[in-house]
């Protein structure tokens, strides 16, 4: 009779051995976090068209158009590094400082005080030119912003004013947007009452005009051109 037990008892722990051991599934493996991508970084360099003046911060056209890229799907980050009032001297004097933020993307806005201020267009391509070179060197992808200047300052200076943007661009064979005021440039609904800068709904339309210009420029990043 003890040694039926003994059997019986036997065969239940190898039952239960069994159970709770050979056929119990393997534990589901910890999931790996993916890798967070890195955004891409824009650095917009100007004055106070780039800054905002005027406007809250979230209306000038950096902010709008980093709006803008994201909700198309961009995993980006846009820096406003415009100062008002500043000629392309003084862009040029901190382009180390723009240098340390290590951009992917730069728009380069500048100039337009240089002409409002009567500077001689051949020194603004000057500087212009060797702003496009140090952002180039460090394997930031430059998109330039073309100018216009007020026709009060004659033709023979518009003319050579124009001329500066194009001239650079195809030199450095960088993204040209030909007039970053295009469409807002003249239209007193689009400018508050300087008629210089722009309104929150004018910087609207600049992101709408510069906007397929920059995706180039992430586009080249993305493929490393």
């Amino acid at each position: 009779m003890k040694q039926l037990l003994f059997f019986l008892n036997l065969l239940f722990l190898s039952v239960v051995l069994v159970a709770c051991g050979a056929d119990e599934p393997a534990p589901a493996p910890t999931p790996v976090p993916a890798p967070t991508e890195t955004p891409i970084r824009v650095v917009a360099m100007g004055d106070s068209l780039t800054e905002g003046l005027g406007v809250d911060p979230e209306q000038a056209y950096p902010a709008q158009l980093a709006r803008k890229l994201e909700a198309e799907g961009h995993n980006v980050e846009v820096i406003n590094a415009g100062i008002s009032g500043e000629t392309s001297s003084g862009a040029l004097s901190r382009v180390d400082w723009l240098l340390s933020l290590d951009p992917d993307v730069v728009i380069l806005a500048t100039g337009g005080n240089d002409g409002l201020r009567g500077i001689d267009p051949a020194v603004t391509q000057e500087n212009i030119d060797a702003l496009v070179q140090r952002f180039e060197e460090s394997g930031a992808v430059v998109v330039l912003a073309g100018m216009e200047m007020v026709q009060n300052m004659g033709e023979v200076y518009t003319s050579a004013f124009r001329a500066i943007y194009p001239d650079v661009a195809a030199r450095h064979d960088v993204i040209l947007i030909p007039f970053i005021l295009e469409g807002v440039g003249g239209n007193p609904a689009l400018n508050q009452p300087d008629f210089v800068h722009p309104t929150a709904a004018g910087y609207e339309v600049v992101v709408e005009t510069i906007y397929p210009y920059v995706v180039e420029a992430l586009g080249r990043v993305e493929s490393g051109d």
